[in-house]
Formats: C-alpha cells, sequence, structure tokens
C-alpha cells in the first residue's frame, strides 16, 4: 500500500483492538463515545524519524468490529481488516470524506490499495533486501 502511495520511505503504527479501546479513543480523542472501526493519528507532516523514514502516523482498527462488518459484507475477516487498514493510511495522507466527492475519491483511492495489497511485491524489490531475513528463521550453515 505504502509504494501504491509513492511512499517507500514512510512507516506506520498498526494497533488491532477490540470495541472496549477503540471506544475509548473515540470519545478522547473525537467526543464520540461509541466504537467504531477504524480510526487514523497523522504525525506532523514534517515528521521523518532519525533514518529519514517518514513517520505517518498510526492506525487503530476494532477487530470485533471488524468482524462484524465482514458478516454483514459477507467477506472474510481479513479483507475487511485490509479495507479498514487502507481507509485509515488514506486518512493518514491527507484524504477525508466529509462531501460526496471526496468520499467517491476516497473510495476509489482505498479500492486501489486493496488491490496493490494483494499483489505480490516487485521481484526487484525481494532481492534488493538481502538482510531482511531474520536470523532466527534462517537455515543454519
Amino acid at each position: 500500500m505504502l509504494s501504491c502511495l509513492d511512499l517507500d520511505r514512510a512507516e506506520l503504527g498498526v494497533l488491532l483492538t477490540d470495541d472496549a479501546r477503540i471506544r475509548e479513543l473515540n470519545e478522547k480523542h473525537r467526543h464520540k463515545a461509541k466504537p467504531t472501526d477504524v480510526l487514523a493519528f497523522p504525525m506532523d507532516e514534517r515528521g521523518a524519524g532519525p533514518s529519514g523514514v517518514r513517520l505517518l502516523g498510526d492506525v487503530v482498527i476494532s477487530l470485533d468490529t471488524a468482524a462484524r462488518q465482514a458478516r454483514q459484507r459477507r467477506r472474510p475477516l481479513l479483507d475487511e481488516v485490509i479495507h479498514l487498514l487502507s481507509h485509515g493510511l488514506l486518512h493518514l495522507v491527507g484524504y477525508d470524506h466529509r462531501t460526496d466527492a471526496e468520499e467517491r475519491r476516497m473510495n476509489e483511492a482505498a479500492a486501489a490499495l486493496v488491490a496493490a495489497s494483494k499483489q505480490p511485491p516487485a521481484r526487484s524489490r525481494i532481492l534488493s533486501a538481502p538482510h531482511a531475513r531474520s536470523t532466527l528463521t534462517s537455515r543454519a550453515r
């Protein structure tokens, strides 16, 4: 999803939680005393970490709500979570859905991110990161 947004040097935090915790966050930050499916907490737009990586912010997803929505939409929970992650990520980079036009634009972008998430990573990206392999799972030599 980050590559699709041309954000290869960016990162975000993702918290998968329950309705009780997301309700607390929703009440504290949005003054809405109810659970929601996803919240996004953007960092400062200039927010780059010490290594020059852009820190986008955090996405919080309620797995309780995601599970209910997945059942209603008759799709797997993972597909719902991926959809919610794309939605939260788009909020982190400045998308919103206050108007019908903004909502259409955001829905189109979310669909593109979901589609991108189902594509295997580019072969060159895999080959360019030889140190990405964990020593704990490497075969003994």
